[in-house]
């Protein structure tokens, strides 16, 4: 039985990263944008002073702000057509000069969120820009509104220009958090600078645990994709340990395994995996059949012919004519016979080739039973494909030595000794057949 080596689809989701930045951006957005635009503006315009530099922002007057609140309300109606005639009307009647810069800012933000609800993010995108080209507007609305560019360059995947806005709203802002250092992370994991992706991600894992909050699973799958593709075996076990400590989950067993066998620890490669299994986690074939494995590998083949037996049985094995070789295989390396043998039957049924055939009448040799043992070698010499015609000669001529076929027994012997890797055994054997023949002569003749 060969050793067991990783699977391309164990690789394959270790190299998968669960969330897309476009959609860590669009969520954050439902949430930045679902706020009422012209509420935050009026609580910007009437927060009091904090110890952050402040300017002096023009008034909102009165008849501006009955305005954008009926557009706003309009809006929020989802009649859009509305609310974006009340804006057209706003510019038009008295063109943009009848509006102060602060004015003006309300204007581009209420049409940004108009925008954003039709899912046009390109239009959002520029009304955006237009409310942070307005001078002399308050600085938290300029803060929030360069953080939501940067996110809508996410959302069209212009990954470039959103690096360059986040970290352009990073050096205007005084304490960015955990979700702005994943989004820059995700933006430098998209252009390939893996670097920069992880230390911006590790920034936003150090951050919540400083207080004593749980960072997000995503965020910690996004650091193990991360150092796995910088071949940092050690850090990204470390990773799915912890990952398991808080969300534990089959997948993370299965890739802690794969990456236990990565370091060589063959045992923790075969406890993380049957954590797993005996949680009833593991219902892939692919991944009963890697159970297997494992503890064939660890000289257990009971419990691979246990993994192997069940599965097969309840049909969460695929079964094919390979999982039945391996069954049969595990359960003769058990010793347990009886039970190999209706499992190499069922491998040999489902082959176009001689091998497992050959395979068949080794079992039945083993058992004991000589004439199926005959039929099957006979039958997987004829179709051809076996590895070692000549082990499965030798097998043959015992079987028909222990039907006293002593005629064909050494026809057999003969021709796997043409085989100089036989040709030892064959001469040993055929030497024990003729000393056992003068042997039975000689007590007939007594």
């Amino acid at each position: 039985m060969e050793l067991f080596k990783p699977c391309i689809w164990i690789r394959a989701a270790l190299l998968s990263v669960p969330l897309l930045v476009g959609q860590i951006a669009v969520s954050q957005l439902q949430t930045d944008v679902g706020v009422t635009p012209l509420s935050s503006a009026i609580a910007a315009q009437e927060k009091k002073k904090d110890a952050r530099k402040t300017r002096r922002t023009p008034a909102l007057r009165n008849k501006v702000y009955e305005k954008l609140a009926e557009a706003q309300a309009a809006a929020e109606e989802k009649d859009l057509a509305k609310a974006e005639k009340i804006l057209n009307g706003m510019i038009a009647s008295g063109g943009k000069r009848a509006l102060n810069s602060y004015e003006l800012a309300n204007v581009y933000n209420l049409y940004a969120f108009i925008y954003y609800l039709r899912e046009d993010y390109a239009n959002a995108l520029k009304a955006y820009e237009n409310v942070v080209a307005q001078p002399d507007i308050p600085i938290a609305m300029e803060v929030n509104t360069k953080f939501t560019i940067a996110q809508l360059y996410f959302v069209q995947e212009q990954w470039q220009k959103g690096i360059n806005a986040l970290l352009d709203w990073f050096r205007a802002t005084e304490s960015p958090n955990a979700n702005a250092y994943v989004l820059l992370a995700q933006g430098y994991y998209q252009i390939k600078d893996y670097d920069k992706a992880l230390f911006n991600v590790e920034k936003a894992i150090s951050i919540y645990k400083e207080k004593d909050k749980l960072p997000k699973e995503q965020w910690f799958n996004l650091a193990r994709f991360l150092y796995f593709e910088k071949n940092d075996i050690n850090k990204t076990v470390d990773i799915l340990e912890e990952l398991l400590v808080y969300y534990p989950k089959k997948q993370y067993w299965v890739q802690l395994s794969h990456m236990y066998g990565e370091q060589q620890k063959e045992s923790e490669q075969l406890s993380a995996m049957e954590t797993a299994y005996v949680q009833g986690m593991l219902d892939r074939s692919t991944e009963q059949v890697t159970m297997a494995y494992l503890y064939l590998n660890a000289e257990v083949p009971y419990k691979a012919a246990r993994v192997m037996d069940k599965g097969l049985t309840n049909k969460s094995i695929e079964g094919k004519s390979k999982n039945w070789e391996i069954a049969g295989s595990a359960w003769r390396q058990a010793r347990e016979i009886d039970k190999a043998i209706p499992a190499m039957e069922e491998a040999a049924a489902g082959s176009d080739q001689g091998e497992l055939y050959t395979r068949l009448g080794n079992v039945y040799l083993d058992g004991d039973q000589f004439k199926k043992a005959i039929t099957a070698l006979n039958k997987g010499l004829s179709r051809g494909g076996v590895k070692r015609p000549d082990t499965a000669r030798l097998v043959l001529g015992m079987a028909y030595f222990n039907t006293k076929q002593y005629a064909r027994a050494r026809e057999a012997f003969v021709a796997a000794g043409r085989d100089e890797r036989s040709a030892k055994y064959a001469a040993q054997w055929i030497k024990y057949m003729d000393s056992e023949l003068a042997r039975q002569e000689s007590l007939q003749e007594g």
